[in-house]
């Protein structure tokens, strides 16, 4: 019955695009035989501001045939690079989607002119924008902000031939980006096609009509998308920094033409920027779950620099289903929200009522984060909930991946999550509870999380609900610790201590419970990902149905744990 259903709802998907995609074509076939309404634009009226942070150094990389993009270099020893095998898929978006060309602008030079513009030229006199990467809907989009924020580099001291070539294709972009709008083009590239199209309308000349369109198309996705706590539908937080950095532009853009902003552009705005720091520990890291992977500091300062009211994170996001506990030095952040569903699942992972943990500015609990630009096979993995610091029932996870037309989005997950908090004398007391093993295994997984007063301990309590009857269920409580913890076994594997970089010392236990340290992987390092371990408890849950641990800080480590996380000699470590 369950198989069937999981069938039923990939076909229910698949169906659903294939009629969306259809419509798409009956619109963009009525809309060539129309002879009336089309507006072709002449002049280029204002480029916007790109708030993505430039290194005029890849410009020179870039002159010397050096691509690297997405984690991969390509060197195309004279060549074109859209005739080069791509490296990725990944490589391949971000060639086609020409942010890359803020290097180039921000080298400023006449070298760096020429060169950006030969290539662009290239690309439009050779239609490279017919590749199958290229027609994406979110690369098209990213390519037709590149080509507005970036025209003052590309149409400084060019000919006019040149001038009208480039106003034609980016024109022609924009008519292709609103005929996808009416077809199967959904989730976050919705929006990220509404945005360039907004974009457009606002650079271009003799698009007022079109203009008034945009908006109020824009401002009915935005509404559907952002939910009231300022979350994305996809939950995913990087999602959020992606869009905070195209909405902050096309706001400012509005002002610098005289126009008043949509109001659903400043609400959505206003909602996801405290939404966004909900997830920042003390290092400026944000929590990985759902598709987050490395914080590019730099692009978190400048969000910050546009963020006028800096108040504290909030602490509950009932609608994205996230919570925040805070206590002293130390933070917690948990995912307490049902799974998303559809093209909003395509990143979205299995990790419901997994935590993560910090003291200070030191990571110690995490989960493996994304990998969005490695193998099939470790983006897979890297959203199993055994990659995450939460239970996981019979070696699976709590949500079911279906292939849909090319995308692994969930097709069966969490739905009913319920969660409370209080504030006690005890300290900041959290608990809530999953059905996503109900369907399968007939469990219900409930954890309670109490952060003391003090932020010295955490207290956990992990308990599985079985129906009668059952015998046996294997089960395994992780812990992902990040890279920079040190761990050793104490009371003959009932406890572990964990040696922070600080110097501060944490204990772990587990009610009597067998403690073991294994292997695991980090993938959000700034410098890729990076082997590190894990702390874990293994269980029958219909034996023993709930487990008890805690993390207790009981000092500062000598000198010598410090020396050690320095490259000293293994000896010096006290543990």
């Amino acid at each position: 019955m369950n198989g069937w259903t999981e069938r039923r709802g990939l076909a229910q998907a698949a169906i659903g695009r294939a009629a969306r995609r259809t419509r798409g074509q009956f619109v963009g076939a009525a809309r060539k035989l129309w002879p009336f309404g089309h507006v072709q634009a002449t002049r280029l009226l204002f480029a916007p501001h790109d708030l993505r942070t430039a290194d005029p150094t890849t410009a020179g990389d870039i002159y010397s045939g050096y691509y690297a993009f997405a984690g991969r270099t390509l060197r195309t020893h004279g060549e074109s690079p859209f005739d080069c095998q791509p490296p990725s898929e990944g490589w391949s978006e971000a060639l086609y989607g020409f942010s890359w060309l803020r290097h180039m602008r921000a080298a400023d030079t006449a070298i760096a002119r020429a060169n950006a513009r030969a290539l662009v030229d290239e690309f439009i006199d050779r239609r490279h924008d017919r590749s199958e990467i290229a027609r994406q809907p979110a690369v098209a989009a990213r390519r037709l902000i590149s080509f507005l924020s970036h025209s003052p580099l590309l149409l400084e001291g060019a000919d006019h031939a040149f001038y009208e070539r480039f106003i034609r294709h980016v024109g022609r972009l924009t008519e292709r980006l609103r005929l996808t709008l009416s077809g199967a083009v959904d989730g976050a590239a919705r929006l990220q096609c509404l945005i360039a199209v907004t974009f457009a309308a606002i650079s271009l000349d003799g698009q007022e009509r079109r203009l008034r369109r945009a908006e109020a198309a824009l401002s009915d996705e935005l509404d559907v998308q952002i939910l009231p706590d300022g979350g994305h539908l996809s939950r995913n937080p990087r999602l959020i920094i992606e869009l905070l950095l195209d909405l902050l532009p096309l706001r400012e853009t509005f002002v610098a033409r005289g126009l008043e902003p949509p109001r659903s552009v400043l609400m959505a705005i206003e909602r996801m920027m405290p939404h966004l720091r909900l997830f920042r520990h003390g290092d400026g890291s944000l929590a990985l779950f759902n598709g987050m992977g490395i914080t590019p500091p730099d692009l978190m300062a400048t969000l910050a620099a546009y963020d006028d009211a800096r108040a504290r994170p909030i602490e509950h996001a009932a609608y994205s289903g996230y919570d925040r506990l805070g206590a002293g030095r130390s933070t917690v952040v948990v995912d307490a929200g049902a799974a998303p569903r559809g093209a909003n699942s395509v990143e979205a992972h299995a990790g419901c009522l997994s935590f993560e943990f910090s003291s200070g500015s030191q990571r110690i609990i995490v989960n493996c984060g994304a990998s969005r630009f490695g193998p099939p096979e470790l983006r897979l993995a890297a959203r199993s909930t055994a990659a995450h610091s939460t239970v996981i029932l019979a070696e699976r996870s709590s949500a079911s991946f279906g292939l849909v037309l090319g995308e692994h989005r969930i097709i069966a997950g969490p739905s009913d999550v319920r969660v409370a908090r209080q504030d006690s004398e005890a300290g900041h007391e959290w608990v809530a509870s999953h059905d996503g093993y109900h369907r399968n295994l007939g469990a219900l997984h409930t954890r309670r999380l109490l952060l003391s007063n003090d932020g010295t301990t955490l207290t956990g309590e992990d308990e599985i609900a079985l129906p009668k009857g059952t015998e046996t269920l294997p089960a395994v409580a992780r812990f992902h610790l990040h890279p920079g913890i040190r761990t050793s076994l104490i009371r003959e594997g009932e406890g572990a201590l964990l040696a922070l970089p600080s110097g501060e010392v944490w204990e772990f236990e587990a009610s009597g419970l067998a403690v073991t340290i294994e292997e695991s992987i980090f993938l959000a390092a700034a410098d890729g990902k990076r082997r590190t371990e894990q702390l874990t408890i293994s269980f029958d849950a219909a034996v023993t149905p709930q487990v008890t641990w805690r993390l207790t800080r009981v000092g500062t480590a000598p000198r010598a744990t410090r020396s050690h996380e320095r490259g000293g000699p293994e000896a010096q470590l006290p543990l």
